[in-house]
């Protein structure tokens, strides 16, 4: 079962109305973050119905939906990878996060990031070195900053913290609003697990932390302590 006949789905799936709004909302505009992303209006749900469906194609043609301009061939591409990686034993692991750090430029929007990243490259890593996450934390490229300390999820669900503190502090001079919220938004996460882990980070950086990291970070805690965090009363 090859792509042609996956792009005889994709055609027939098509909703030009639905492609119309999800390219303003990924802010596919000049000089957004998503400049040049295309749409074609498929729900998530039937692209995870075709990636089961054409899961067994080989590598060759997963790269092609990854070259591909059009948003919903990349992540059906990156679905397919998440399966593979799942039922894959540990040689075979080992290609496919390889396969994915090689085309992390392609992963270039928030959503396939924060899709796949921990499901590949945080599972992948956790029991490995994780260098790689720190030289992603200072690429050039936004989406590899931000699949550094998303990737980090996998660690923080089993209560390992340090990796997502410290790349969270070298991503707090970041100049990207979509960097700001995915440390806010791992912040938070630690907090959900050891809120005094959190509180100690935020107490020591306070005063070089984005607002926007700062809210995301504290946005579950009662109206009293966020207001407090927010003027640096910790």
């Amino acid at each position: 079962m090859g792509l042609d006949k996956l792009e005889i789905k994709l055609r027939k799936l098509t909703n030009p109305s639905k492609a119309a709004d999800l390219q303003r909302f990924f802010k596919t505009g000049k000089g957004e973050y998503g400049k040049g992303d295309v749409f074609l209006g498929i729900a998530v749900g039937k692209q995870r119905r075709l990636a089961q469906e054409f899961k067994e194609i080989n590598l060759s043609e997963v790269q092609e939906l990854l070259d591909s301009r059009i948003h919903e061939k990349r992540l059906i591409g990156l679905l397919i990878l998440i399966e593979r990686f799942k039922r894959a034993p540990e040689d075979s692991k080992k290609e496919i996060f390889d396969f994915y750090i090689k085309n992390s430029h392609r992963v270039n929007n928030w959503d396939l990031v924060d899709l796949s990243a921990p499901n590949i490259v945080g599972n992948y890593l956790l029991d490995k070195p994780r260098d790689i996450l720190y030289e992603l934390a200072v690429s050039d490229n936004l989406w590899q900053r931000r699949i550094s300390i998303i990737s980090c999820f996998s660690f923080i669900k089993n209560k390992e913290f340090p990796d997502a503190l410290e790349i969270s502090r070298k991503l707090l001079n970041d100049k990207h609003d979509l960097i700001h919220k995915a440390v806010g938004w791992m912040l938070r996460e630690i907090g959900k697990r050891d809120e005094k882990i959190l509180m100690n980070f935020l107490e020591k950086n306070y005063s070089r932390m984005p607002r926007t990291a700062l809210r995301y970070s504290i946005e579950r805690f009662e109206e009293d302590k966020r207001k407090r965090c927010l003027i640096g009363k910790f």
